[in-house]
């Protein structure tokens, strides 16, 4: 058995953080059993010059810059749900998605929109784009704009990927617009929603924002957090009659210290719904050949979990970690137009 394996083994749905059919086909023999999309993620490959062909055929068809860059992303989450479509028809729709981000730029912060315009187009775009398709998960973010779409598109019995999570406030606010939206449908065996939940990245921030946290706090606020979202995930749906698990996507895996191994955070959320790691973690585990059990329902000791709760502020963590994100969701989709318009 290897580490990823054994980590599917553990109870972790495996999703690769790549649309890259190479990488794709090999995580899947290695026991991925979905993957995740965004324009880094497109913009990485198409810059790779591999599928420059397809660039040159969409524009020939008279398609703008940011048409081709939806027609790329469409071309390569479809080629990944191919992949994972019989694992979606095996466990009834409960696992094998793939998951397809709406526009980034309506994010923007220079377009200025307000949460019901954002909400007003996303609603309509995830309808589009999950249009005729199986197991293609449609991914919003969880800002004012995306929570405010979230009910209706879960409605219209779609699945949804709420994505950028960094709080339990956040949390909260998009599960439940989603369960008022499957709540509204008579196909309650089809519900699937599920919660991304950064981590690595609130490790980063604890360091900068909270310098005086002991050694053995220190590092753990992302493990932490989300272990306590988990839990209360986990409480919210038992009991609700869904036939398939809402659950938590633990994002944000990589390591960002040197110093720290590989499996840090892949380890310490093996057992229970979805990791998405990405490729170059899933190889560093895998080259560990560190065989992963299960580790989500473990603790630091109290009095971690007490200096935690004393010392950061966790309102000051969204609204810092929200803001870059948010930047970190808008610029690299305007970097894949650019990138598109200067292969052209």
């Amino acid at each position: 058995m290897t580490p990823l394996q054994s980590l599917a083994a553990s109870g972790t749905k495996v999703w690769l953080d790549s649309v890259d059919p190479d990488l794709i086909a090999s995580n899947r023999a290695l026991g991925a059993t979905g993957a995740t999309s965004n324009p880094i993620i497109i913009s990485d490959l198409l810059n790779t010059g591999r599928f420059d062909a397809d660039i040159k055929a969409f524009a020939k068809a008279g398609l703008d810059d940011e048409a081709i860059a939806w027609a790329m992303t469409d071309k390569l989450v479809k080629q990944a749900q191919d992949v994972f479509e019989p694992v979606w028809k095996e466990t009834k729709g409960n696992d094998g998605w793939v998951s397809f981000e709406l526009d980034p730029l309506l994010e923007d912060p220079a377009r200025s929109l307000s949460a019901a315009d954002k909400a007003k187009q996303y609603i309509p775009l995830g309808q589009k784009w999950a249009a005729g398709h199986c197991n293609r998960m449609i991914k919003v973010p969880a800002t004012d704009g995306g929570l405010l779409a979230l009910e209706e598109l879960v409605a219209s019995g779609i699945a949804v990927n709420v994505t950028l999570i960094f709080s339990e406030r956040q949390y909260i606010a998009a599960r439940d617009a989603c369960f008022r939206g499957a709540m509204r449908r008579t196909d309650k065996q089809n519900v699937k929603t599920v919660y991304s939940i950064f981590v690595s990245r609130v490790d980063v921030y604890t360091e900068k924002a909270t310098p005086d946290l002991s050694p053995a706090a220190q590092g753990m606020v992302g493990i932490v957090n989300a272990k306590k979202i988990w839990k209360l995930n986990q409480q919210f749906w038992a009991g609700k009659g869904f036939a398939l698990q809402q659950e938590m996507i633990f994002a944000s895996t990589g390591t960002k210290k040197k110093e720290d191994p590989a499996w840090k955070y892949v380890e310490a959320f093996a057992g229970s719904d979805i990791e998405t790691n990405p490729p170059a973690t899933n190889k560093a585990v895998e080259a560990s050949g560190r065989l992963l059990t299960r580790h989500i329902d473990e603790m630091p000791p109290l009095e971690v979990l007490n200096e935690i709760q004393s010392k950061v502020n966790m309102g000051h963590l969204e609204e810092t970690l929200m803001r870059e994100g948010i930047s970190k969701f808008a610029d690299p989709h305007k970097a894949l137009i650019q990138l598109i318009a200067s292969k052209k």
